[in-house]
């Protein structure tokens, strides 16, 4: 069973990332771009967003349209706050009259989980071994067309080796800690923007601000809404679990996903644009 997932999982994720990788290198090298490698991450991680773009696209909309109930949710707290299965009850009934699914925030982390994987295998297993003979051979073993094959590689992004960890910073040097700080600042700004903020208004019809007023006296206060609880966990959680993984994994993933996480940041920013 186990061998069945793992060919699964190299012939849907890593052998195409690894195809793209390697054609995406090709083309920068032929255009004579200083550090093809680095480059060629970057075009892979544009490509993997646009594939992205429909899911985090609703997933976003979603958070957005959560953080515009946020008034009806406190409304609804302080109308069942005795009653805890009538809150969620009603949570949800609220949640489903505006086609949102409270579950959709955690849906394209999860996605990204087999694709940092295989690129955790990529720049790890292959790129990382210490022998650019056996990395360009490895590579080459599974492109999908000779043309594809490349004949040497270049690790090297400004001068910067891509195979590298940030954990290596005793001997590589210090500079490399502010890559997982800079992943985990990154990660908790796109997570912040998501959060719902004081006020909101639904269908452009805002709501009495004497009705959504914070309760400053702890015996007035009402319960948490279980949906905007889990974004505010994954604000806090997200931002540490993946600058850990930053600092345990080599320079080229973090290239990845801070990357991926700029692109996540602009479209949420464009998303939060959108009118009430």
């Amino acid at each position: 069973m186990w061998q069945i997932i793992q060919q699964i999982f190299q012939t849907v994720f890593f052998t195409p990332i690894v195809n793209l990788l390697a054609a995406l290198y090709i083309l920068f090298d032929f255009l004579r771009l200083p550090g093809p490698l680095g480059f060629a991450v970057i075009g892979l991680t544009i490509v993997i967003r646009l594939i992205l773009y429909p899911l985090t696209l609703a997933q976003l909309k979603s958070a957005k349209k959560m953080t515009d109930l946020k008034p009806h949710l406190d409304l609804l707290s302080k109308k069942h706050k005795d009653d805890k299965q009538a809150l969620q009850q009603a949570q949800m009934a609220l949640y489903k009259d505006h086609g949102i699914n409270p579950a959709a925030g955690c849906l394209p982390i999860l996605i990204q989980f087999p694709v940092l994987i295989a690129l955790y295998n990529v720049f790890y297993q292959v790129l990382n071994n210490g022998n650019l003979d056996k990395a360009i051979e490895a590579i080459n073993s599974v492109v999908y067309h000779p043309a594809l094959k490349i004949v040497s590689l270049d690790l090297s992004f400004f001068g910067i080796n891509l195979g590298v960890k940030p954990s290596q910073w005793a001997t590589q040097g210090w500079w490399l800690l502010s890559i997982p700080v800079i992943t985990g600042l990154l990660q908790w700004y796109q997570t912040k923007l998501m959060l719902p903020g004081q006020t909101a208004v639904i269908n452009s019809q805002p709501l009495d601000k004497k009705l959504i007023k914070p309760e400053n006296n702890k015996q007035n206060a009402q319960p948490e809404d279980t949906a905007m609880e889990m974004q505010r966990q994954m604000a806090i959680i997200s931002p540490i679990m993946f600058g850990f993984f930053a600092y345990q994994f080599p320079l080229g993933l973090a290239l990845y996903w801070n990357v991926f996480g700029l692109f996540g940041i602009i479209q949420q920013l464009q998303v939060n644009k959108i009118k009430k």
